[in-house]
């Protein structure tokens, strides 16, 4: 059963959490690697050096719309496939993310908990919650 009056809380310390960690995670490509090192270790997998920008940018401005609960369910969906990009090239490096060039337990976790954020909701103190569409009836202002 889930407790009505508090469960907002929850969603909201979940949202928090997770957005600090899509921030996190663009801030150590732009400060400990650099974009032109980002950019070239995505050229070293086969990736498009071109994508180093627009997939920090993805993760930092959808990490600061998460923590602020503008729109952050969609925008939680929408950073899943960065993230499964990422647990692709972490994937052969087995489960640990500690291990030699990461595991893919980290991506795993930002996938999972991007999802749960979507299927929830944005939860207490969203700036803006209201869905971007609706099927069927219309949602109540």
């Amino acid at each position: 059963m889930i407790d009505q009056n508090s469960a907002p809380y929850g969603v909201f310390l979940l949202r928090v959490s997770l957005g600090a960690m899509w921030i996190s995670h663009a801030l150590l490509k732009f400060v400990v690697f650099t974009i032109p090192g980002f950019a070239g270790y995505l050229g070293s997998l086969g990736f498009p050096v071109a994508l180093a920008w627009p997939i920090f940018l993805a993760e930092l401005i959808g990490g600061i719309l998460i923590v602020t609960g503008v729109y952050a369910r969609h925008v939680a969906l929408l950073l899943i496939p960065v993230m499964a990009g990422a647990m692709s090239v972490h994937i052969p490096n087995g489960w640990v993310f500690s291990a030699a060039n990461g595991g893919w337990e980290y991506p795993a976790f930002l996938i999972a908990t991007s999802f749960a954020l979507w299927l929830i909701g944005d939860g207490a103190f969203a700036l803006r919650s209201r869905p971007l569409f609706f099927i069927g009836r219309p949602v109540n202002a």
